[in-house]
């Protein structure tokens, strides 16, 4: 399995980008980053995205990858999500007002676009991978995902707080080879975290205490606010008894 960091941060400047992760060329986990980070012929390759849940730093690039793919022609990207982000992005996305209605353009018979609903805690096989949605601890409706193949598996968090089935599943989870982990705060900002629905340096460090064995896990960190880089890179180098890397823009990973 082979990952690329399209986008690993919780906000956007000229040096930070929101999440996007690229797997074996073919899925992405997130839109945040997608046409801003891959050339047209890499779009024109990609085959899905799962879609963690509905904030618009998460689905933004399904708006430009849906309308390069269509004027390139390429074949229906299926976009994979639980139901209420589909819904949500029925509704309030791909609408006819905020944007076009791929799921009917080019026609219905060709679309660019292609829904996949996926239950919770169903795995559920996506273009050749067996995918497992577990609900996270949000604001809105969200999931993470544990994603398999033959070769291991690879467990996104999407955006979430404190939780726990989460944690049960990934340890159920054949060889996880790495999870990608979010934090967003600084321990001082512990309130806005907990409205938010994120973690800080300090309830991740609880959480992932929730695992079987942490130090065993490659844990990868992104959605850092760009505000606070320096200071969550800080706390999270203090945390002691895990294994976690912070990830940067462009990071490739073979598992």
């Amino acid at each position: 399995m082979e990952l690329r960091v399209l986008g690993c941060h919780g906000g956007e400047t000229p040096r930070h980008r929101t999440t996007s992760f690229l797997v074996d060329d073919r899925l992405a986990l997130d839109a945040g980053a997608l046409t801003s980070q891959l050339e047209l012929a890499d779009q024109m390759r990609l085959e899905g995205v799962l879609v963690s849940h509905a904030h618009l730093d998460h689905i933004r690039d399904l708006a430009t990858v849906a309308d390069n793919r269509c004027q390139g022609g390429a074949g229906p990207l299926v976009i994979a999500a639980t139901a209420p982000t589909i819904a949500a992005l029925k509704a309030h996305f791909f609408n006819d007002e905020l944007w076009p209605d791929f799921s009917l353009i080019p026609s219905g018979e060709q679309p660019t676009i292609v829904y996949q609903e996926l239950s919770l805690e169903t795995p559920t096989p996506v273009l050749g991978y067996e995918v497992t949605a577990v609900a996270v601890n949000h604001t809105i409706d969200a999931a993470g995902y544990v994603i398999t193949t033959d070769r291991g598996s690879l467990a996104l968090s999407g955006d979430t707080g404190p939780t726990d089935r989460f944690w049960e599943v990934v340890d159920a989870a054949p060889n996880v080879k790495a999870l990608l982990m979010e934090v967003s705060f600084p321990n001082q900002q512990q309130l806005l975290a907990t409205m938010s629905g994120h973690h800080t340096p300090q309830t991740l460090a609880t959480d992932l205490q929730k695992l079987k064995a942490p130090r065993d896990l490659a844990t990868l960190l992104y959605h850092i606010k760009p505000q606070f880089q320096a200071e969550v890179e800080r706390e999270c180098a203090a945390l002691k008894g895990l294994n976690l890397e912070v990830l940067a823009l462009g990071n490739h990973f073979r598992f």
